[in-house]
């Protein structure tokens, strides 16, 4: 396959991963593993999260919301103490720096599909967004993944179609909904790791050989 346009998802592929972030907040809580995503999913697409990607809230009104979601399905959960984790662990991963600006140099389209929030849209939290060429806000455009409609915007705007991109992202269900738009998915669950499958696919070097590991 020509692939043409990689794509990647910001937070746990580009920065720091939020669920791991989410993972010690639960952990320091005293509440189970996974729960406040279970909590978050089951909440739907009316929830205060899908509400909040979608810019149909406003941080501030974001977190009273959300805790009541949590607190209808058993969990105490403070909004902006676990929010703090998140920024914590929002750091820039060095080697994805290094294989975008590699993949830009080398003719590929590249792009940023991401869930976020307005505030992070209106350049809190964007430092990643002078990476690419074209960059797709979940809260900016009204749509958040896994809406296949996302998906097909951002193939749109790079100009290709879907099997002639590539997609990395770290949750299951948004790859789930690429593939099924005929994009190649990678899962970012270690860094090297994906972008050494990303090098398999695409037929080039973009890790350095002695680059083992990258938080």
């Amino acid at each position: 396959m020509g692939y043409k346009a990689v794509v990647f998802d910001v937070g746990g592929v580009v920065t720091g991963s939020p669920l791991h972030a989410i993972q010690a907040y639960e952990r320091d809580s005293g509440l189970d593993r996974n729960a406040i995503n279970r909590a978050i999913v089951a909440a739907g697409e009316g929830g205060a999260w899908s509400r909040l990607e979608r810019g149909e809230l406003e941080l501030e009104a974001f977190f009273a919301e959300f805790e009541a979601d949590m607190g209808a399905r058993g969990l105490a959960v403070d909004g902006r103490r676990m929010f703090e984790y998140m920024a914590e662990a929002s750091s820039l991963r060095p080697s994805m720096l290094t294989a975008i600006r590699s993949l830009r140099a080398r003719g590929f389209r590249v792009a940023a599909l991401t869930n976020n929030w307005r505030s992070q849209a209106e350049g809190e939290g964007r430092p990643f967004a002078e990476l690419f060429e074209l960059v797709v806000e979940s809260s900016v455009v009204g749509l958040r993944k896994p809406d296949p409609r996302i998906y097909r915007l951002v193939c749109r705007e790079l100009g290709v179609e879907p099997a002639e991109a590539v997609f990395l992202d770290d949750i299951g269900r948004n790859l789930k909904a690429a593939r099924a738009l005929g994009m190649a998915t990678i899962k970012v669950e270690e860094p090297i790791a994906a972008l050494r499958e990303l090098e398999t696919l695409l037929g080039i070097d973009l890790v350095e050989r002695e680059v083992a590991y990258d938080l």
